[in-house]
Protein backbone atom coordinates (compact mmCIF):
# COMPACT_ATOMS: atom_id res chain seq x y z
CA UNK A 1 0.00 0.00 0.00
CA UNK A 2 1.27 3.43 -0.89
CA UNK A 3 0.55 6.58 1.10
CA UNK A 4 0.66 10.10 -0.37
CA UNK A 5 2.79 12.43 1.68
CA UNK A 6 2.52 16.22 1.62
CA UNK A 7 5.80 18.01 2.16
CA UNK A 8 6.26 21.67 3.01
CA UNK A 9 7.51 24.00 0.32
CA UNK A 10 11.22 24.30 -0.47
CA UNK A 11 12.07 20.96 1.24
CA UNK A 12 15.64 19.82 0.43
CA UNK A 13 16.76 16.21 0.10
CA UNK A 14 20.44 15.44 -0.45
CA UNK A 15 21.53 12.61 -2.72
CA UNK A 16 24.61 11.54 -4.49
CA UNK A 17 24.29 14.00 -7.32
CA UNK A 18 23.34 17.06 -5.26
CA UNK A 19 20.36 18.60 -3.61
CA UNK A 20 16.88 18.38 -5.04
CA UNK A 21 14.40 21.15 -4.13
CA UNK A 22 10.72 20.30 -3.99
CA UNK A 23 8.66 23.45 -4.41
CA UNK A 24 4.98 23.54 -3.62
CA UNK A 25 3.28 24.89 -6.75
CA UNK A 26 0.62 27.61 -6.57
CA UNK A 27 -2.99 26.54 -7.14
CA UNK A 28 -3.09 28.64 -10.37
CA UNK A 29 -0.10 26.75 -11.86
CA UNK A 30 -1.47 23.45 -10.68
CA UNK A 31 -4.84 24.24 -12.23
CA UNK A 32 -3.10 25.26 -15.45
CA UNK A 33 -1.20 21.93 -15.61
CA UNK A 34 -4.24 19.92 -14.67
CA UNK A 35 -6.83 21.51 -16.97
CA UNK A 36 -4.57 22.16 -19.93
CA UNK A 37 -4.04 25.15 -22.24
CA UNK A 38 -7.70 25.52 -23.25
CA UNK A 39 -8.75 26.52 -19.75
CA UNK A 40 -5.79 28.92 -19.51
CA UNK A 41 -6.87 30.67 -22.72
CA UNK A 42 -10.44 30.96 -21.40
CA UNK A 43 -9.16 32.49 -18.18
CA UNK A 44 -7.06 35.01 -20.15
CA UNK A 45 -10.09 35.88 -22.22
CA UNK A 46 -12.07 36.58 -19.07
CA UNK A 47 -9.28 38.62 -17.47
CA UNK A 48 -8.84 40.84 -20.55
CA UNK A 49 -12.33 40.78 -22.02
CA UNK A 50 -14.36 41.58 -18.92
CA UNK A 51 -12.85 45.05 -18.17
CA UNK A 52 -12.73 45.85 -21.87
CA UNK A 53 -16.40 44.95 -22.33
CA UNK A 54 -17.47 46.88 -19.23
CA UNK A 55 -15.53 49.95 -20.32
CA UNK A 56 -16.98 49.87 -23.83
CA UNK A 57 -20.52 49.49 -22.47
CA UNK A 58 -20.02 52.33 -19.99
CA UNK A 59 -18.62 54.64 -22.66
CA UNK A 60 -21.42 53.70 -25.05
CA UNK A 61 -24.05 54.54 -22.44
CA UNK A 62 -22.27 57.82 -21.68
CA UNK A 63 -22.22 58.71 -25.41
CA UNK A 64 -25.93 57.95 -25.63
CA UNK A 65 -26.73 60.09 -22.57
CA UNK A 66 -24.70 62.99 -23.98
CA UNK A 67 -26.53 62.67 -27.29
CA UNK A 68 -29.89 62.78 -25.51
CA UNK A 69 -28.79 65.72 -23.37
CA UNK A 70 -27.66 67.86 -26.31
CA UNK A 71 -30.28 66.60 -28.78
CA UNK A 72 -32.29 69.85 -28.80
CA UNK A 73 -29.41 72.20 -27.97
CA UNK A 74 -27.51 73.07 -31.16
CA UNK A 75 -26.25 76.21 -29.41
CA UNK A 76 -24.25 73.88 -27.11
CA UNK A 77 -22.73 71.93 -29.99
CA UNK A 78 -19.29 73.07 -28.86
CA UNK A 79 -19.79 71.59 -25.39
CA UNK A 80 -21.09 68.35 -26.89
CA UNK A 81 -18.00 67.91 -29.06
CA UNK A 82 -15.72 68.68 -26.11
CA UNK A 83 -17.61 66.15 -23.99
CA UNK A 84 -17.09 63.45 -26.63
CA UNK A 85 -13.36 64.19 -26.83
CA UNK A 86 -12.95 64.25 -23.06
CA UNK A 87 -14.94 61.03 -22.63
CA UNK A 88 -12.74 59.27 -25.20
CA UNK A 89 -9.56 60.34 -23.40
CA UNK A 90 -10.93 59.22 -20.02
CA UNK A 91 -11.97 55.84 -21.50
CA UNK A 92 -8.45 55.23 -22.81
CA UNK A 93 -6.91 56.02 -19.42
CA UNK A 94 -9.40 53.74 -17.64
CA UNK A 95 -8.59 50.89 -20.02
CA UNK A 96 -4.90 51.23 -19.24
CA UNK A 97 -5.65 51.13 -15.51
CA UNK A 98 -8.09 48.20 -15.42
CA UNK A 99 -6.53 45.83 -17.94
CA UNK A 100 -4.21 43.22 -16.36
CA UNK A 101 -0.94 44.87 -17.33
CA UNK A 102 2.09 44.65 -15.14
CA UNK A 103 2.95 47.70 -13.07
CA UNK A 104 5.92 48.49 -15.29
CA UNK A 105 3.91 48.15 -18.52
CA UNK A 106 1.06 50.25 -17.14
CA UNK A 107 3.46 53.01 -16.17
CA UNK A 108 5.05 52.98 -19.62
CA UNK A 109 1.66 53.19 -21.33
CA UNK A 110 0.56 56.10 -19.17
CA UNK A 111 3.84 57.88 -19.84
CA UNK A 112 3.45 57.31 -23.58
CA UNK A 113 -0.11 58.60 -23.45
CA UNK A 114 1.01 61.74 -21.63
CA UNK A 115 3.82 62.35 -24.12
CA UNK A 116 1.45 61.98 -27.09
CA UNK A 117 -1.10 64.33 -25.54
CA UNK A 118 1.57 66.90 -24.73
CA UNK A 119 2.98 66.69 -28.26
CA UNK A 120 -0.45 67.21 -29.81
CA UNK A 121 -1.02 70.31 -27.68
CA UNK A 122 2.46 71.61 -28.46
CA UNK A 123 1.81 71.30 -32.19
CA UNK A 124 -1.63 72.91 -31.93
CA UNK A 125 -0.61 76.04 -33.83
CA UNK A 126 -0.65 74.14 -37.11
CA UNK A 127 -2.95 71.19 -36.45
CA UNK A 128 -6.52 70.21 -35.75
CA UNK A 129 -6.21 71.20 -32.11
CA UNK A 130 -5.47 74.83 -32.98
CA UNK A 131 -8.96 75.35 -34.36
CA UNK A 132 -10.45 73.61 -31.33
CA UNK A 133 -8.55 75.93 -29.00
CA UNK A 134 -9.63 78.90 -31.10
CA UNK A 135 -13.23 77.69 -30.80
CA UNK A 136 -12.89 77.61 -27.01
CA UNK A 137 -11.49 81.14 -27.07
CA UNK A 138 -14.38 82.41 -29.22
CA UNK A 139 -16.85 80.71 -26.88
CA UNK A 140 -15.20 82.27 -23.83
CA UNK A 141 -15.02 85.80 -25.25
CA UNK A 142 -18.53 85.70 -26.74
CA UNK A 143 -17.71 88.35 -29.33
CA UNK A 144 -20.56 87.38 -31.65
CA UNK A 145 -23.53 85.04 -31.66
CA UNK A 146 -25.76 83.19 -34.09
CA UNK A 147 -27.64 85.67 -36.28
CA UNK A 148 -25.06 88.50 -36.00
CA UNK A 149 -23.63 90.23 -39.06
CA UNK A 150 -19.83 90.02 -39.10
CA UNK A 151 -17.03 91.10 -41.43
CA UNK A 152 -13.63 89.41 -41.48
CA UNK A 153 -11.22 90.76 -44.08
CA UNK A 154 -13.19 90.48 -47.36
CA UNK A 155 -15.84 88.15 -45.92
CA UNK A 156 -19.19 89.62 -44.87
CA UNK A 157 -22.28 87.73 -43.84
CA UNK A 158 -24.59 86.57 -41.09
CA UNK A 159 -23.59 83.84 -38.65
CA UNK A 160 -25.56 80.62 -39.06
CA UNK A 161 -23.64 78.30 -36.70
CA UNK A 162 -20.61 78.09 -34.42
CA UNK A 163 -18.83 74.79 -33.79
CA UNK A 164 -15.64 73.67 -32.11
CA UNK A 165 -13.59 73.86 -35.32
CA UNK A 166 -15.28 76.43 -37.58
CA UNK A 167 -17.89 79.17 -37.88
CA UNK A 168 -20.36 79.25 -40.75
CA UNK A 169 -21.75 82.49 -42.21
CA UNK A 170 -24.25 83.18 -44.97
CA UNK A 171 -23.04 85.76 -47.49
CA UNK A 172 -24.99 88.38 -49.44
CA UNK A 173 -25.15 85.88 -52.33
CA UNK A 174 -26.99 83.42 -50.03
CA UNK A 175 -23.95 81.15 -50.12
CA UNK A 176 -22.61 79.46 -46.99
CA UNK A 177 -19.00 80.32 -46.13
CA UNK A 178 -17.04 78.24 -43.62
CA UNK A 179 -14.39 80.16 -41.65
CA UNK A 180 -11.88 78.22 -39.51
CA UNK A 181 -11.89 79.44 -35.92
CA UNK A 182 -8.14 80.01 -36.09
CA UNK A 183 -8.77 82.48 -38.95
CA UNK A 184 -11.26 84.38 -36.79
CA UNK A 185 -8.92 84.87 -33.84
CA UNK A 186 -5.95 85.90 -36.01
CA UNK A 187 -7.92 88.56 -37.93
CA UNK A 188 -10.03 91.49 -36.73
CA UNK A 189 -13.73 90.62 -36.62
CA UNK A 190 -16.21 93.47 -37.12
CA UNK A 191 -19.58 92.67 -35.52
CA UNK A 192 -22.71 94.66 -36.35
CA UNK A 193 -24.44 95.67 -33.12
CA UNK A 194 -27.94 94.19 -32.90
CA UNK A 195 -29.27 97.37 -31.27
CA UNK A 196 -28.43 99.41 -34.39
CA UNK A 197 -25.65 100.41 -36.72
CA UNK A 198 -24.49 103.28 -38.94
CA UNK A 199 -25.08 103.12 -42.68
CA UNK A 200 -23.01 105.41 -44.90
CA UNK A 201 -22.32 106.26 -48.53
CA UNK A 202 -19.43 108.18 -50.11
CA UNK A 203 -19.19 110.26 -53.26
CA UNK A 204 -16.85 112.86 -54.78
CA UNK A 205 -18.02 116.22 -56.17
CA UNK A 206 -16.05 118.92 -57.92
CA UNK A 207 -15.00 122.19 -56.34
CA UNK A 208 -17.53 124.10 -58.41
CA UNK A 209 -20.25 122.85 -56.04
CA UNK A 210 -20.35 124.62 -52.70
CA UNK A 211 -20.16 122.21 -49.76
CA UNK A 212 -22.80 124.22 -47.90
CA UNK A 213 -25.15 123.34 -50.74
CA UNK A 214 -24.22 119.65 -50.77
CA UNK A 215 -24.48 118.98 -47.01
CA UNK A 216 -28.25 119.63 -46.55
CA UNK A 217 -29.02 117.66 -49.71
CA UNK A 218 -27.11 114.63 -48.46
CA UNK A 219 -28.89 114.85 -45.11
CA UNK A 220 -32.20 114.98 -47.00
CA UNK A 221 -31.23 111.84 -48.92
CA UNK A 222 -30.43 110.01 -45.67
CA UNK A 223 -33.78 111.06 -44.24
CA UNK A 224 -35.59 109.70 -47.32
CA UNK A 225 -33.78 106.39 -46.72
CA UNK A 226 -35.40 106.30 -43.24
CA UNK A 227 -32.13 106.75 -41.41
CA UNK A 228 -32.16 108.69 -38.14
CA UNK A 229 -29.71 111.34 -36.92
CA UNK A 230 -27.97 111.80 -40.30
CA UNK A 231 -24.71 113.75 -40.61
CA UNK A 232 -22.15 114.55 -43.31
CA UNK A 233 -18.34 114.50 -43.17
CA UNK A 234 -15.80 115.79 -45.67
CA UNK A 235 -13.46 112.82 -45.93
CA UNK A 236 -10.79 114.05 -48.33
CA UNK A 237 -9.73 117.20 -50.13
CA UNK A 238 -8.40 115.83 -53.40
CA UNK A 239 -6.72 117.43 -56.36
CA UNK A 240 -9.93 117.68 -58.34
CA UNK A 241 -12.81 116.96 -55.95
CA UNK A 242 -14.08 116.82 -52.40
CA UNK A 243 -15.06 113.41 -50.98
CA UNK A 244 -18.20 113.43 -48.84
CA UNK A 245 -19.60 110.75 -46.57
CA UNK A 246 -23.22 110.81 -45.46
CA UNK A 247 -24.12 108.60 -42.49
CA UNK A 248 -27.33 107.73 -40.67
CA UNK A 249 -28.40 105.41 -37.87
CA UNK A 250 -30.30 102.19 -38.73
CA UNK A 251 -32.18 100.45 -35.93
CA UNK A 252 -33.28 97.35 -37.87
CA UNK A 253 -29.91 95.81 -38.73
CA UNK A 254 -31.67 93.03 -40.63
CA UNK A 255 -32.14 95.52 -43.50
CA UNK A 256 -28.53 96.71 -43.62
CA UNK A 257 -27.86 95.56 -47.19
CA UNK A 258 -31.03 97.11 -48.62
CA UNK A 259 -30.56 100.35 -46.73
CA UNK A 260 -27.04 100.80 -48.08
CA UNK A 261 -28.35 100.51 -51.63
CA UNK A 262 -31.37 102.68 -50.85
CA UNK A 263 -29.17 105.42 -49.37
CA UNK A 264 -26.96 105.55 -52.47
CA UNK A 265 -30.02 105.74 -54.70
CA UNK A 266 -31.56 108.62 -52.73
CA UNK A 267 -28.23 110.49 -52.76
CA UNK A 268 -28.08 110.26 -56.54
CA UNK A 269 -31.74 111.26 -57.03
CA UNK A 270 -31.62 114.17 -54.59
CA UNK A 271 -28.52 115.71 -56.15
CA UNK A 272 -29.95 115.33 -59.65
CA UNK A 273 -33.25 116.88 -58.57
CA UNK A 274 -31.28 119.98 -57.46
CA UNK A 275 -29.27 120.20 -60.71
CA UNK A 276 -25.98 118.95 -59.23
CA UNK A 277 -23.92 116.77 -61.54
CA UNK A 278 -22.50 113.57 -60.12
CA UNK A 279 -19.58 112.45 -62.26
CA UNK A 280 -15.84 111.98 -62.09
CA UNK A 281 -14.02 115.34 -62.06
CA UNK A 282 -11.58 114.18 -64.75
CA UNK A 283 -14.29 113.42 -67.33
CA UNK A 284 -13.56 114.49 -70.92
CA UNK A 285 -16.70 114.89 -72.96
CA UNK A 286 -16.05 115.36 -76.69
CA UNK A 287 -19.56 116.61 -77.37
CA UNK A 288 -19.96 120.37 -77.76
CA UNK A 289 -22.10 121.55 -74.86
CA UNK A 290 -23.69 124.87 -74.18
CA UNK A 291 -22.22 126.60 -71.13
CA UNK A 292 -25.63 126.55 -69.47
CA UNK A 293 -26.27 122.81 -70.13
CA UNK A 294 -25.83 120.12 -67.46
CA UNK A 295 -25.31 116.40 -67.65
CA UNK A 296 -28.38 115.19 -65.79
CA UNK A 297 -30.73 112.42 -66.90
CA UNK A 298 -34.15 113.52 -68.08
CA UNK A 299 -36.88 112.81 -65.54
CA UNK A 300 -38.88 109.70 -66.35
CA UNK A 301 -41.97 108.15 -64.88
CA UNK A 302 -41.00 104.76 -63.49
CA UNK A 303 -42.53 102.37 -61.03
CA UNK A 304 -41.70 103.61 -57.55
CA UNK A 305 -40.29 100.52 -55.92
CA UNK A 306 -39.51 100.92 -52.24
CA UNK A 307 -37.30 98.18 -50.77
CA UNK A 308 -39.25 96.17 -48.24
CA UNK A 309 -36.44 94.14 -46.73
CA UNK A 310 -37.30 91.00 -48.71
CA UNK A 311 -33.78 90.95 -50.15
CA UNK A 312 -32.28 90.19 -46.73
CA UNK A 313 -34.86 87.45 -46.18
CA UNK A 314 -33.63 85.72 -49.33
CA UNK A 315 -29.92 86.40 -48.74
CA UNK A 316 -29.80 85.35 -45.10
CA UNK A 317 -32.67 82.88 -44.78
CA UNK A 318 -30.67 80.24 -42.92
CA UNK A 319 -29.05 82.81 -40.65
CA UNK A 320 -32.45 84.35 -39.92
CA UNK A 321 -33.82 80.92 -38.99
CA UNK A 322 -30.84 80.25 -36.71
CA UNK A 323 -31.27 83.65 -35.05
CA UNK A 324 -34.99 82.97 -34.51
CA UNK A 325 -34.21 79.62 -32.88
CA UNK A 326 -31.64 81.32 -30.65
CA UNK A 327 -34.23 83.89 -29.51
CA UNK A 328 -36.73 81.12 -28.71
CA UNK A 329 -34.11 79.32 -26.64
CA UNK A 330 -33.43 82.48 -24.66
CA UNK A 331 -37.16 82.77 -23.99
CA UNK A 332 -37.17 79.14 -22.79
CA UNK A 333 -34.33 79.87 -20.37
CA UNK A 334 -36.22 82.89 -19.08
CA UNK A 335 -39.40 80.86 -18.57
CA UNK A 336 -37.49 78.09 -16.77
CA UNK A 337 -35.98 80.67 -14.41
CA UNK A 338 -39.44 82.14 -13.73
CA UNK A 339 -40.88 78.68 -13.03
CA UNK A 340 -38.07 77.88 -10.58
CA UNK A 341 -38.62 81.22 -8.85
CA UNK A 342 -42.37 80.61 -8.53
CA UNK A 343 -41.80 77.12 -7.13
CA UNK A 344 -39.49 78.50 -4.46
CA UNK A 345 -42.20 80.96 -3.48
CA UNK A 346 -44.51 79.51 -0.84
CA UNK A 347 -47.63 81.34 -2.05
CA UNK A 348 -50.37 79.63 -4.04
CA UNK A 349 -49.30 80.16 -7.67
CA UNK A 350 -50.06 76.84 -9.29
CA UNK A 351 -52.00 78.53 -12.09
CA UNK A 352 -49.07 80.77 -13.01
CA UNK A 353 -46.66 77.82 -12.95
CA UNK A 354 -49.00 75.76 -15.11
CA UNK A 355 -49.38 78.59 -17.62
CA UNK A 356 -45.62 79.12 -17.91
CA UNK A 357 -45.02 75.39 -18.26
CA UNK A 358 -47.56 75.35 -21.11
CA UNK A 359 -45.69 78.22 -22.79
CA UNK A 360 -42.39 76.43 -22.27
CA UNK A 361 -43.64 73.23 -23.89
CA UNK A 362 -45.03 75.19 -26.84
CA UNK A 363 -41.70 76.97 -27.38
CA UNK A 364 -39.77 73.70 -27.19
CA UNK A 365 -42.11 72.18 -29.77
CA UNK A 366 -41.52 75.16 -32.09
CA UNK A 367 -37.75 74.88 -31.61
CA UNK A 368 -37.85 71.17 -32.44
CA UNK A 369 -39.78 71.79 -35.66
CA UNK A 370 -37.51 74.66 -36.69
CA UNK A 371 -34.43 72.49 -36.06
CA UNK A 372 -35.86 69.83 -38.36
CA UNK A 373 -36.51 72.48 -41.01
CA UNK A 374 -32.97 73.82 -40.62
CA UNK A 375 -31.46 70.37 -41.09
Amino acid sequence: MYHRAYLPANTRFPDCEGEHIFTQESPLNALRQYNGPMDFELRNLIEWGTPLLLTVLTVGIAYWLLGKTFANQPQNRLYRQLSYVGLTIVALVILVLVLPFSVETRGQLLSLFGIVLTTVIALSSTTFVSNAMAGLMLKATGGFHTGDFIRVQDQFGRVTSKTLLHTEIQSEDRDLVTLPNLYLITNPVKVVDQTGTLVSAELALGYEVNRHTVTPLLIEAATKAELTDPFVHVMEIGDHALTYRVTGFLEDVGKIVSKRSELRGHVLDTLHDHAIEVMTPSIMNQRPLHPESTVIPEPTHVFNHEPSGDAEKIMFDKAELAARIERFRQQCEKLEAEIDSLREDKSDNKMEISWREHQLEALKDIITRLDVTDD
